[in-house]
């Protein structure tokens, strides 16, 4: 039986592994061989990585590719993607050549505003004395943090705004100092957690000193955190063209395809069973692009969600119409992101995908990566009304197959060749690579593996 283990991160990275290996791996050797397979053959690109996470065993790689020609504000771009799901960098890649001929991809960024909350209960009844006290004394949270935002403040950023919001409609005695931050090229999240904390010690004193005006109710400081859900941190992508000059290549005529397209965009808008998906895949662009650049895709994730069901039901994040003689189709979405700061200096492949991108500030990346979410969207509803989503998708996952079956490349070669013109299942793929190897059921796949 397994014990638990007291004080595993204070031991070596030999000795974790070793420990890890001997209570749960089935094959020490095959196991410890895959885990050094996978370090950095430069010890100090190593160590690097291993101190970016707690007890760090190995890395795990996740390939890294790019989609060029994305024409954006008159600009060319090759965008970086980390991502595993096949089919994306080439969806994407796909979308900026269409959009290439046509003008490319218009941005704007409608704000980079974030927000923070100090959450307390206070059981006063004087709600009006609270708010003024607080107005009088404004100067005491901005005074509490000058040195916090001495360096942001020099760069055009810091604290843009604090409020106290009443929430106990909600909760009782709940309430809210409500601030409001800009980052800069910063991400900003451990500046604004200690402002926020810096707010709270403010509030706090001002409200045990005020008792004649606000009698014996102190505050209880519930906690002080940013909120990841950024409206205010705003950028639209768009992309638009004549009617006549859709001329998209799979035989449908210009008007129908437009109005297949739209149409299809009004179902998401409407229906949250499509919605999500939608966005999932709007989320596959911007996420490889966001881990590419060292950001934090899980914030972006649920904040994008979280503001695609702002208006209390679940929809779209791009839109799409006809105006006139025009095809319009856009994204509007909230990314918080960030070029300094974080991993952006110290992971190598993350600096890398900053020059590349010829190293954006951070409302530039958010122009970038909103041009990924709506290029990958583009290409996923322009496949699913004409050829159907799984004609390009298990193209790209053919190879995949292939690799788990431990096909050749010789054979690869082949059963692609084979696929060229034909759509691709799993079971084709393995019923062709049975043909190509000479093999006549999947047992015997299993036996030629075991003698590999």
């Amino acid at each position: 039986m397994i014990q638990a283990i007291k004080g595993f991160s204070k031991l070596s990275k030999q000795a974790k592994i070793e420990w890890l290996l001997s209570n749960y791996a089935s094959n020490r050797d095959r196991s410890l061989e895959m885990l050094e397979g996978y370090w950095h053959n430069r010890p100090e690109v190593q160590k690097l990585h291993d101190e970016f996470i707690e007890n760090t065993l190995s890395n795990y790689y996740m390939p890294f590719g790019v989609a060029p020609n994305f024409l954006i504000n008159n600009r060319l771009y090759a965008l970086p993607l980390a991502i595993e799901e096949s089919s994306v960098v080439a969806a994407a890649a796909k979308a900026a050549n269409f959009w290439l001929e046509r003008g490319g991809f218009k941005t704007s960024v409608i704000g980079t505003v974030k927000i923070g909350h100090v959450h307390f209960i206070w059981k006063g009844y004087n709600v009006m004395a609270l708010r003024k006290l607080l107005d009088e004394n404004m100067n005491m949270f901005f005074e509490s943090t000058d040195q916090i935002t001495q360096n942001m403040r020099a760069r055009g950023g810091g604290v843009v705004s604090i409020a106290l919001i009443d929430k106990t409609d909600s909760e009782p005695n709940y309430y809210q100092l409500e601030a409001k931050f800009e980052t800069c090229d910063s991400m900003g999240a451990n500046f604004i957690n200690s402002c926020l904390e810096a707010f709270a010690k403010v509030l706090t004193t001002l409200v045990e000193g005020a008792v004649h005006s606000l009698g014996d109710a102190p505050v209880q400081v519930i906690m002080s955190i940013l909120s990841n859900f950024t409206p205010g941190c705003l950028v639209r992508a768009e992309v638009w063209c004549k009617i006549d000059e859709i001329e998209e290549g799979s035989g449908i005529e210009n008007r129908e395809f437009v109005d297949k397209f739209c149409r299809a965009i009004r179902i998401a808008e409407i229906e949250p069973y499509r919605a999500v998906t939608q966005n999932k895949g709007i989320m596959n662009g911007i996420d490889g692009l966001v881990i590419a650049s060292g950001n934090d895709f899980r914030a972006t994730e649920a904040c994008a969600h979280a503001y695609a069901a702002r208006n209390g039901r679940y929809t779209s994040l791009t839109h799409a119409e006809v105006v006139g003689n025009e095809f319009h189709f856009w994204i509007e979405l909230p990314l918080s992101l960030g070029t300094v700061g974080g991993i952006t200096n110290l992971h190598p492949m993350v600096r890398f995908s900053h020059e590349l991108l010829g190293y954006p500030s951070a409302s530039q990346l958010m122009e970038i990566a909103a041009v990924a979410g709506l290029a990958q969207n583009f290409s996923a509803v322009r496949s699913l009304i004409t050829s159907g989503i799984q004609k390009g998708h298990m193209k790209m996952h053919l190879l995949n197959i292939l690799n788990q079956l431990e096909a050749t490349d010789s054979e690869k070669e082949a059963i692609i060749h084979f696929f060229k013109d034909k759509i691709v299942s799993h079971s084709a793929a393995i019923e062709t690579f049975l043909s190509v190897r000479g093999l006549g059921n999947t047992s015997e796949i299993n036996q030629a593996k075991s003698s590999n």
